[in-house]
């Protein structure tokens, strides 16, 4: 970052002649024949230029001793200065004395700067004679210094009026403090050795200012100066801890205010290398773990990281552990800690971190001093904690306990004090938590009053505003539920939407109220315009939230925060008959991570034709930041300090690289006709590129209702069609007996036969439990009312003809479940999907689109086969039935004269296949596979010689990649919390650039898994390449996995082991 350097100090010395210094008023006794009695009251000095400059200055005079005042500050003279006009005035503001100096006379008085001057005033009342001394001392010329003793003096100045500043709160002596702070960094030469301690006051005094004003350009000033503090520093020196720790404080201090994750990058890096660099024993450092600590849980809080707050404890408790108990400070850090504890309570639930909390947070109650400053805070910080157990206990002498508390805290609490808004806030939220389970109105009433209060003092640009919003709406929703006046629904609405369009406020508060704002329009208002403007926000924050800045790993954490909003977005639309914004929203809404990952990759060819530079810059930052996303290492508290402090100078490049990237676009889009450049698009532009074979089927699945929506090439818009005999409610029921079912056939990896079935699922008196009925059920309330809808019709096996294509994109549970394979498979009415269409799956429409419109032949230097198999791998089953698997589709393909190249077990390492992938258009791999469901990236093929992580393959320059067969396991299951995201082995090889794959749903046997690849490629190496060009590649994919399926299936039984030995293999992409 660049940091505005200081005006030289010769600029500003070539504006002004003197400075005057130590300026002090005594009372030098009575004129001859006075009658004043009464002591004199002086309040302040005013000076007048002549010729006139402006507006008087005036300065404030502090009475030190009886008949001595003091001015605690400089009186700068300028060179166009003739004279000055000094007047005392007293309490009422008149003058009491008065005396005019001369410049030209001044001048001399330089000579005697350590003496100083004294001259007796003229003199407005009769009663006392007032003389007024002082030093003087001249500027001099550009290119030479200041007297350091002037400096100095000036500068201790300064501390003087910060010091008071921090003693009484009066803003002007901070005023006056950054000034004369300001002046004595201007006038210290670079190098001198007191430079770094007055600009690391000079920063302290602008952070005050900045907490004081919330002017954005006030910390910036003091980022820069504190910075140059630090660089100022040699290394070693024992002043640059707290130099540092000063520095990220300002740094987190303007994260508090803009949410901009750099700063609280910069703010943690700074603190944990000023932890580093500390000596043993060094007396500060339980200041600096604590500062540390506070910055953690400031990202925890944007980010929802577990392990920032893991580390923000860690550090909490270093700063406690190492505070002797008898320490002032001790109690300070001990509430820190307990709010830590809180807040990760509230993210986890777990029990022991809200006793942790408790108990930390009542021993810093009990050994603060009656009377502290910090005792309110405290005590508000325990009432929060109260109020925590009682979301878990139900107890209301929780609850009453927590108001009890925190009235306390707010009747205390001066009105002045800054935190004030914020304890109002409190206590209005633990009101409203009494309403709703008491329903006793007064709660709610003075919960509105209190909200009210609040906001009137919560400043514009606090951060705080939003929450204080969202709660007010809250509040006078219940009160509208509570007495049906609609009245107080049009309040909790307007609040709702101030608070979810605020400017100020971190993404999740602002998610949370515009889902507030969205539901209950929804309810309300579900014709109001301003539905959608909310929805579009949601989703808009939600995308923010999980932005580029992240590792991929990180944005699936946050998703899950807002995991269910595609979704219901999309039943709101079907209620208002909005069917082209249901399917924008679940498009934007619903597998994030892999879309951020085809834009990052998205060609630029347009861009490209108007301004060449601009698109490579984007192309070349958006590839850096695809791996910074993908290969970016997460920190954990067993690491040593140096990696962590590496880790988070990674973590700011890649933020400097998002930020970039969005500047970038930003200049894209003010192109005429690129003005959605890269935005998610709108349904008319989605229907443009569908599949001529067969319709998209969006399947909506939500608690408000269940939809599917067709897209069909030629059609202007999607074709709604209601499921109404479907529900959540079912679909979570056919997960869990397909679920059941799989594990009591041992279906999770691939065997040479499943081990040991175990015993069937306990079940109610006549239920079933089957595959059968899962399979029925989606038949008969899912799958039937689509093909009707579309006029779909069995086709006749004995011709011979292909089925349409039809490629299903379910949402929620219905992502688990296999609809490719619904169908009758019992009993004398026997029909299922295979009978009328060819199945496919895409995770989204824009998955299948984009490879529609981005056409392309297989290149036939490229077109070829690569087949591995890894059938002996440490510490998982032997799978022999793969090699000869891969020999006998190597066979086939050298008889039919295409490309192939076959490698087994150690004959291969994954750079060698990585190498592979790259030459071949195809690829086969059989082996086994593992899903990391908290790292997706981490999902991996498992060979001899090492692992293929999916992270490795997205990674790499696939510009060929045409088929990938995954003959391995659980090859596209998804993750149960993250069902939209589609995180699974077969979607990442889809964004990694394969245009289509076959993957598996759970655990294959050895056998099938050999009869099924067999078959496929028989079918696939009898069918030309596409357009006729002699070349093979995976064109015809879904009919031929269609066709081994059905021959495998043909060829078993109908028991419920039997269906789960075809059902799992599904394709993917076109």
């Amino acid at each position: 970052m660049e940091h505005p350097e200081s005006s030289p100090a010769g600029d500003r010395c070539r504006r002004c002649q003197f400075l005057m210094t130590d300026t002090i008023i005594q009372c030098t006794g009575s004129i001859e024949g006075g009658a004043r009695e009464t002591p004199m009251r002086l309040a302040e000095l005013c000076i007048s230029t002549i010729p006139e400059s402006g507006q008087d200055r005036i300065f404030v005079l502090v009475n030190v001793a009886p008949g001595r005042w003091e001015m605690d500050d400089y009186i700068e003279i300028t060179g166009e200065t003739d004279a000055i006009q000094c007047s005392v005035k007293n309490g009422e503001g008149k003058n009491v004395g008065v005396i005019h100096l001369y410049t030209s006379e001044m001048k001399g008085e330089t000579m005697h700067f350590e003496d100083g001057t004294s001259q007796a005033m003229e003199m407005c009342d009769a009663g006392m004679q007032l003389t007024m001394s002082w030093k003087c001392v001249e500027i001099p010329p550009e290119g030479s210094q200041m007297p350091n003793t002037v400096v100095a003096q000036i500068h201790n100045q300064g501390l003087r009026r910060l010091n008071s500043f921090d003693r009484t709160g009066d803003v002007s002596a901070l005023t006056d403090a950054t000034r004369m702070l300001q002046r004595a960094v201007d006038l210290t030469p670079p190098g001198h050795p007191n430079l770094s301690g007055r600009l690391r006051n000079l920063g302290l005094s602008l952070s005050r200012s900045f907490q004081q004003t919330g002017e954005l350009p006030v910390i910036a000033n003091a980022i820069a100066v504190q910075q140059k503090a630090v660089d100022s520093m040699p290394p070693g020196h024992a002043d640059l801890p707290a130099l540092l720790n000063n520095l990220g404080l300002s740094f987190a201090c303007r994260f508090e205010r803009t949410a901009e994750l750099s700063d609280i990058a910069s703010a943690i890096s700074a603190l944990q290398r000023a932890v580093d660099i500390c000596p043993h024993g060094y007396p500060g450092l339980p200041v600096l773990h604590n500062s540390l600590g506070s910055s953690f849980l400031h990202r925890f809080e944007r980010t929802g990281d577990l392990s920032d707050i893991a580390e923000c404890i860690s550090a909490l408790q270093k700063a406690a552990e190492l505070t002797p108990q008898a320490h002032p400070s001790f109690p300070y850090h001990l509430n820190n800690l307990g709010g830590a504890f809180l807040r990760r309570f509230e993210r986890t639930k777990e029990v022991s971190d809200i006793s942790d909390a408790i108990s930390a947070l009542q021993n810093a109650v009990e050994t603060t001093p009656q009377g502290h400053p910090e005792s309110t805070s405290r005590l508000n910080n325990l009432g929060a904690a109260f109020l925590r157990r009682f979301d878990r206990s139900k107890e209301l002498s929780d609850l009453a306990g927590a108001i009890s508390v925190q009235r306390k805290v707010v009747e205390i609490t001066p009105r002045a004090h800054p935190k004030l808004p914020s304890w109002l806030t409190n206590l209005g939220g633990l009101l409203v938590r009494r309403f709703e389970k008491t329903a006793e109105l007064p709660d709610i009433v003075e919960a509105i009053a209190v909200f009210e209060r609040s906001l009137e003092l919560t400043p514009k640009w606090h951060p705080s505003l939003p929450i204080t919003l969202m709660s007010l709406g809250g509040s006078f929703y219940h009160r509208f539920i509570s007495s049906g006046e609609s009245e107080y629904l049009e309040s909790s609405l307007l609040y709702y939407k101030a608070a979810a369009t605020s400017t100020v406020g971190l993404p999740q508060t602002l998610f949370i109220a515009t889902k507030h704002w969205a539901t209950s329009l929804f309810k309300h208002r579900p014709q109001s315009t301003d539905l959608i403007h909310a929805v579009d926000r949601a989703l808009g924050l939600a995308a923010s939230m999980a932005g580029l800045e992240r590792t991929v790993r990180g944005r699936h954490s946050q998703l899950e925060n807002t995991s269910g909003l595609g979704p219901r977005a999309a039943a709101m639309a079907c209620n208002i008959d909005r069917v082209d914004k249901a399917v924008e929203w679940l498009e934007q809404g619903r597998c994030l991570v892999w879309g951020q990952l085809n834009n990052l990759r998205t060609p630029l060819e347009d861009l490209r034709l108007h301004d060449e530079t601009l698109a490579q810059s984007i192309e070349d930052i958006s590839r850096a930041l695809d791996d910074a996303g993908t290969s970016r290492q997460q920190s954990h508290l067993s690491m040593p300090l140096s990696e962590k402090i590496s880790l988070e100078g990674e973590a700011r490049v890649h933020l400097d690289l998002a930020r970039k990237r969005d500047e970038l676009l930003k200049q894209a889009r003010a192109i005429p006709g690129f003005e959605s450049f890269l935005m998610p698009s709108p349904c008319s532009a989605i229907m443009q590129h569908l599949p001529e074979s067969g319709p998209i089927i969006l399947i909506n699945v939500d608690e408000l209702r269940c939809d599917a929506l067709a897209l069909l090439a030629g059609l202007d818009e999607p074709l709604q069609i209601p499921l109404s005999n479907f529900s959540t409610q079912k679909a979570n029921t056919y997960r869990t007996i397909l679920d059941t079912q799989l594990r009591s056939h041992s279906l999770r990896s691939r065997e040479v036969e499943p081990r040991g079935v175990r015993p069937a699922p306990i079940k109610k008196r006549g239920e079933d439990l089957s595959v059968h009925r899962v399979l029925r059920g989606l038949f008969e309330e899912v799958v039937r009312p689509i093909l009707d809808a579309l006029g779909f019709s069995k086709v006749d096996r004995a011709t011979g003809e292909v089925p349409p294509r039809l490629w299903w994109c379910p949402t929620g549970a219905l992502s688990f479940l296999p609809l490719h394979a619904a169908g009758i498979y019992t009993g004398s009415n026997l029909e299922c999907v295979n009978d009328y269409a060819v199945s496919s799956y895409t995770p989204t429409i824009t998955a299948l689109t984009d490879r529609v419109k981005n056409h392309r032949l297989v290149d036939s230097a490229s077109s070829g086969l690569f087949l591995t198999s890894q059938p002996n791998v440490y510490g998982a089953q032997s799978i022999p039935g793969t090699t000869w698997e891969i020999r006998c589709i190597f066979e086939q393909a050298k008889e039919r004269g295409i490309k192939a190249l076959k490698l087994e077990g150690d004959e291969l390492t994954v750079a060698e296949c990585l190498e592979h992938m790259q030459a071949f258009s195809c690829i086969h791999l059989a082996c086994h596979g593992s899903q990391n469901a908290a790292e997706p990236l981490q999902s991996r093929f498992l060979f001899h010689k090492g692992s293929l992580e999916l992270g490795t393959i997205l990674k790499s320059n696939l510009k060929h990649a045409d088929l990938a067969f995954l003959s391995a396991c659980q090859t596209s299951t998804g993750k149960e919390i993250l069902s939209d995201e589609a995180v699974h082995l077969a979607a990442g090889m889809l964004a990694a650039g394969y245009r289509r794959v076959v993957g598996t749903m759970w655990g294959i046997g050895d056998k099938a898994g050999q009869d099924v690849a067999t078959s496929f490629y028989e079918y696939l190496f009898t069918r030309g390449g596409e357009d006729g060009v002699d070349t093979f590649d995976g064109r015809h994919s879904a009919v031929a996995l269609h066709h081994a399926t059905e021959k495998l299936r043909l060829g078993l039984d109908v028991s419920d082991k039997s269906l789960l030995t075809w059902i799992p293999f599904v394709h993917f992409g076109l």
